[in-house]
């Protein structure tokens, strides 16, 4: 493209103004008001609105890793054995899962959570581990053995 003077190369700047505007309004498209059709408003709006969609990754990964912290307690709790002291002789038994791993085994695949419970538990007993608690009457009434009888 060819410019024959100063004029005509400051008018070609248009389209990459339209095309700029344009990409802000895309992102803007589902909001309400002002925030939708004025570009000042609009480029705030959008700005904003990525970053709370950054902060909202990074919470979402930790929002996760707590959820399965919790499945993987509460299923190791049911067999005695705190969570620390259950990661710990996992560990030391040369078993590598992680959170996820196991809170996936602790809910589809109850009788392998409960194998790798008991090897937990006995590792951790004969080390001397705190966190090891006798199983409680209704978790041996309301077990898991029992509850998966035929």
């Amino acid at each position: 493209m060819v410019f024959t003077s100063a004029a005509l190369f400051v008018r070609a700047r248009g389209p990459d103004e339209f095309w700029r505007k344009r990409r802000v309004f895309k992102l803007a498209a589902h909001f309400h008001g002002r925030p939708r059709n004025v570009y000042t408003f609009a480029v705030r709006a959008v700005h904003r609105a990525l970053v709370y969609a950054t902060k909202g990754r990074k919470l979402k990964k930790l929002d996760m890793a707590e959820l399965w912290k919790t499945r993987v307690s509460a299923s190791a709790e049911q067999y005695g054995v705190s969570f620390d002291a259950f990661k710990n002789s996992l560990l030391k038994s040369n078993i590598l899962l992680n959170k996820k791993m196991l809170a996936d085994l602790a809910i589809w695949e109850p009788r392998s959570f409960e194998a790798l419970a008991q090897l937990s538990r006995e590792r951790a007993v004969v080390e001397g581990m705190p966190g090891i608690q006798e199983r409680s009457v209704m978790n041996q009434v309301y077990g898991l053995k029992n509850l998966l009888k035929k």
